[in-house]
């Protein structure tokens, strides 16, 4: 059988991911492609609640409550308020422009490309053996059980193997705080 037609078996008997994958697409595109910046906004905290859902179906809690804290709680409700400080949200409509529209698709078709190599090589989709679900690559359960101690796993692999790429996120989010403190600083002047 083609592996992805199990995917698609597999997929099928699942409601909620159907759901909360459609609410997930659509908020996605709707935040690309309106004009507007405050609802931009707003979709885009509709699209990280969807993937929080996401999370919480494939049994980690951990992910959607710091999915929920730091994007939602976060990140989007302070782009909602910089959004709102920085412009007149109620009377002059703040656009944006699509002048990098052929940019923008050529980065996207890239990006799908090279998730759609990472899940092909890199993580072994989990496929169906003759005694049921056999899982190869990243989890370590048996028959495709993911493991027990979800926390702890995030908590060696962000410690050990990925401590240099969360380090340099974590100086980039402070760059890009910086830069935004010093362009607000320049426009009161």
């Amino acid at each position: 059988m083609d592996m992805f037609q199990i995917v698609l078996d597999e997929l099928s008997a699942r409601p909620v991911f159907w759901f909360l994958s459609i609410i997930m697409l659509v908020s996605g595109f709707m935040v690309v492609t309106l004009k507007n910046i405050f609802h931009s906004a707003i979709y885009l905290i509709l699209c990280l609640f969807s993937v929080a859902g996401i999370f919480i179906l494939l049994e980690a809690e951990f992910l959607a409550a710091a999915q929920v804290l730091i994007y939602v709680g976060a990140v989007a409700i302070l782009m909602i308020f910089a959004i709102m400080l920085s412009t007149n949200v109620s009377g002059k409509k703040t656009m944006t422009t699509q002048n990098g529209l052929p940019v923008a698709i050529i980065s996207a078709v890239f990006a799908l490309g090279t998730i759609a190599l990472v899940i092909m090589t890199k993580l072994n989709i989990v496929m169906r053996g003759s005694d049921g679900f056999i899982s190869k690559g990243l989890w370590i359960g048996e028959k495709g059980q993911l493991p027990t101690e979800n926390i702890m796993l995030i908590g060696k692999y962000l410690m050990t193997e990925y401590m240099l790429p969360f380090e340099v996120i974590s100086v980039l989010l402070l760059a890009s705080m910086i830069g935004a403190i010093a362009l607000a600083r320049n426009e009161r002047s």
